[in-house]
């Protein structure tokens, strides 16, 4: 009992810091949300302005909350991506909206809620634009058995999400209707892998420079490509664009990726020989073009995430100058920008909209079930099919099932553009925090398993502890 009160109190322990500081800022928040509404509003007749304040509290509570809890999951051996987004969910009607509604309604009122939903926005754009500058589909080889694999991993999920989409359109379809659109989103929002996720669980558990480990970044990566491709596609024939014409926005899409191809990338290439030495300009006009792409696409009637990835797969690759740049960006983006992404999703999360009614928890089994069984079926039999042996390809199958911060993503963008419901959208969330959390254990028993079979002198060579 010494010891762990010990380790607790011991201000050189990260997680003892972050314990210290978020119970302060829990007072904090309690404190202002008895006594807050006097003190935010001035003296009486006042008419003070607590604008920036509540903002400012706001964004305080979500990081905290956030970045502890994320640490609390790297001590359970879970990515610490999970805690982050359980830290916004918290935040939102699931948790603390049932417990004390009072506190979210004051902590979240509608002049905080609009300036943080920019803040998201803005931290989605960014991270996207990270997303692509790091996606690294020229590195993969064999692109045939890939291509093989990447159909088997998302095809069968694409199809079991879109069929679910189909009969249960009532539920899950937004206010687009029940359009094709709505049916051939869910089984995408279904066949997703999360890129940066799985890298990080691929480094937790040694597997990255493994067979499958490198398979699964391969295939991954091209999938993700073809993801945001399918996506944009679907985005540009939704008829929410506002123009007259349904042929505008995919016109206007395909010009702008010859741009990008034939303009800016070159462009881009000859910027970076040129401000090698000169790191700030470099990230300067990285940023901008982020930016900029990300408002294109939004005023042609694709999602500022398209805009942003798709400038973020003109960085030139191989650059030090460019990594370097991307290294400084994340640092701000991943730690400030991407929890109050995370708090937005939380806001718009609640398991009461599946209602008392057990037929909406039944959808949610469902939905999870087809999921796992879907994604984990279709790329194992495919990675089977082009050479692995059954143990590699099962591990390589609950790899791919990995969903995170992608399928957050790209569920937000559905329920922006009305494609998916408010029920819809949770089942998704929910669907991506539990294959993400899931990935990790469930490797770690296959390789316990493994290494019950094979004599005591080969079981490093299976052993998930990196070296």
């Amino acid at each position: 009992m010494t010891k762990n009160r010990t380790l607790l109190a011991d201000t050189g322990h990260p997680v003892g810091v972050r314990v210290r500081m978020v119970l302060g800022l829990v007072v904090l928040v309690t404190a202002c949300a008895v006594w807050g509404p006097g003190l935010f509003q001035g003296a009486e007749g006042s008419g003070v302005s607590s604008k920036p304040a509540r903002f400012l509290l706001a964004a305080a509570a979500v990081l905290g909350a956030s970045h502890l809890l994320g640490a609390l999951m790297r001590r359970w051996r879970q990515p610490a991506v999970i805690g982050e987004i359980l830290g916004g969910l918290l935040m939102g009607p699931s948790a603390l909206g049932l417990v004390w509604p009072d506190a979210t309604a004051w902590l979240f009122p509608a002049q905080v809620l609009a300036p943080l939903g920019l803040a998201a926005q803005l931290g989605l754009v960014l991270f996207m634009f990270l997303l692509g500058s790091e996606l690294r589909t020229d590195q993969v080889k064999g692109p045939g058995s890939t291509g093989v694999v990447v159909l088997g991993a998302m095809g069968v999920p694409f199809v079991a999400g879109a069929g679910i989409a189909f009969l249960a359109a009532d539920t899950l379809t937004g206010r687009a209707g029940h359009s094709t659109a709505s049916v051939l989103f869910f089984g995408l929002a279904i066949s997703i892998t999360a890129l940066p996720v799985l890298a990080r669980i691929l480094v937790d558990l040694g597997l990255a420079r493994s067979q499958v480990g490198v398979s699964a970044l391969a295939v991954a990566a091209t999938g993700d490509g073809a993801a945001w491709t399918v996506l944009a596609l679907i985005l540009a024939n939704t008829g929410l664009s506002g123009f007259a014409s349904a042929w505008t926005t995919p016109c206007l899409a395909l010009a702008l990726l010859l741009v990008t191809v034939f303009c800016v990338k070159p462009a881009l290439a000859a910027l970076e020989r040129r401000a090698r030495g000169n790191g700030p300009v470099l990230l300067a006009v990285l940023v901008v073009g982020a930016l900029s792409y990300a408002a294109v696409t939004e005023l042609i009637g694709l999602h500022a995430a398209v805009g942003a990835f798709l400038f973020g797969t003109a960085a030139p690759r191989g650059s030090e100058a460019v990594e370097r740049a991307g290294r400084r960006l994340r640092g701000f983006v991943v730690t400030v920008m991407v929890p109050l992404f995370f708090a937005q999703i939380g806001l718009s999360t609640s398991v009461t909209v599946l209602g008392t009614d057990p037929g909406g928890w039944v959808l949610l089994a469902v939905v999870l079930v087809a999921a796992v069984g879907s994604k984990v079926a279709g790329a194992g039999a495919a990675a089977r099919l082009m050479g692995m042996s059954g143990p590699e390809a099962l591990r390589f199958g609950i790899l791919m099932n990995c969903r995170g911060v992608t399928e957050l993503v790209v569920a937000s963008i559905g329920l922006q553009y009305g494609l998916v419901s408010d029920a819809g959208f949770s089942i998704l969330v929910l669907v991506a925090i539990v294959t993400t959390a899931v990935t990790g254990p469930l490797l770690r028993v296959l390789a316990a398993r493994e290494a019950a079979r094979v004599p005591s002198a080969a079981r490093e060579s299976v052993s998930l502890t990196p070296p």
